[in-house]
């Protein structure tokens, strides 16, 4: 895990990560937040929707952003405040989606960052959003 200190962020620096979305992904995160709905773990109630087929929760996919700002950018010991999301596609088993905050905006008196954030798989924008975090700083080290 890495650490990049407020002071070291500049407007327009991202990060990414990618992660396939998995059978299990779905079911632990199904155990995990109580989230049984059967779009996500049915194949014949999902062939009935407008997927055809079973999707990924959308938390799942935006959880996803937590990972690149408390692994990436800014890191560990970052601090998430807010995050807004707007589902754009769904997400399917097999999926690789590649989740990206780009920095927009930045706060020096409150050491805040605020981030473009989107999930892409293929290209295609999925989710997309932004989020707000506090960075470490080496000011408070």
């Amino acid at each position: 895990m890495t650490t990049i200190y407020f002071e070291d962020i500049e407007i327009g620096q991202s990060a990414e990560y990618a992660k396939t979305i998995t059978e299990a992904d779905i079911l632990m995160f199904a155990a995990v937040s109580g989230d049984n709905n059967p779009v996500h773990l049915n194949q014949e109630y999902a062939e009935q929707t407008p997927f055809g087929t079973r999707i990924a929760h959308g938390m799942l996919t935006a959880g996803l952003i937590s990972t690149v700002v408390g692994t990436r950018l800014p890191g560990e010991g970052t601090i998430y405040l807010s995050q807004s999301t707007r589902f754009k596609a769904p997400v399917k088993i097999g999926d690789t989606v590649t989740a990206r905050a780009t920095v927009i905006e930045l706060d020096p008196v409150k050491k805040r960052v605020q981030f473009s954030t989107q999930c892409l798989v293929g290209g295609k924008v999925v989710l997309e959003g932004e989020s707000l975090v506090i960075a470490p700083s080496r000011a408070a080290s």
